[in-house]
């Protein structure tokens, strides 16, 4: 389906697994791949062969950062706590109003329901508004899912603060680890 619609990739890097399929499947269909790996995992062995370009950047804030800079949506497969710390992570930006794009979820045979009860009950508790809910879209399959994403539309909570992306704050904290996540953003 990707490939069909001609949707390059951008991801983690990695050869294995449901990504290292898809990457596979997207850059012998044509597109373009980019995998962006922190130095400390870039060993062969780690990652194995990936196809495309393949970027090496300091650590894994870095790696975040570069992969939303290079993309126009953000797709989450089944996955592990990587997968959910990286999704929450860009839907977080998307709250703070860091980036406008759509935050996807292929939801294969359920995977992502309880994940999906559990914002939708910490809206109803007040913990996240109604807007920033939205963020998120959620599909079974991969047809409906682009569908979705391509339809998106972000919806901003008033009360939300407009930050900017500084990218150099962002590579600059990624090497120092006494920083804190405040250091990426600013007003």
């Amino acid at each position: 389906m990707q490939v069909e619609r001609g949707i390059d990739l951008v991801y983690g890097g990695g050869s294995v697994g449901l990504m290292g399929l898809v990457s596979r499947t997207v850059h012998n269909g044509g597109g373009h791949v980019l995998g962006i790996v922190p130095k400390a995992v870039l060993p062969r062995e780690l990652i194995g062969d990936t196809p495309g370009e393949l970027k090496d950047v300091s650590g894994m804030h870095q790696r975040k950062a570069e992969m939303a800079r290079n993309s126009d949506a953000f797709i989450a497969l089944p996955g592990g706590y990587g997968t959910l710390e990286e999704l929450l992570e860009v839907i977080t930006w998307a709250q703070l109003g860091i980036h406008n794009k759509p935050v996807g979820l292929l939801n294969v045979d359920g995977y992502y329901d309880s994940l999906l009860s559990f914002v939708d009950k910490a809206v109803e508790e007040g913990f996240v508004t109604p807007a920033a809910r939205h963020i998120v879209v959620a599909a079974r399959t991969p047809h409906d899912l682009l569908a979705k994403l391509e339809d998106y539309v972000p919806v901003h909570d008033a009360a939300s603060p407009k930050l900017t992306w500084e990218m150099d704050q962002i590579i600059k904290s990624s090497s120092d680890t006494n920083n804190n996540i405040s250091s990426y953003f600013s007003r």
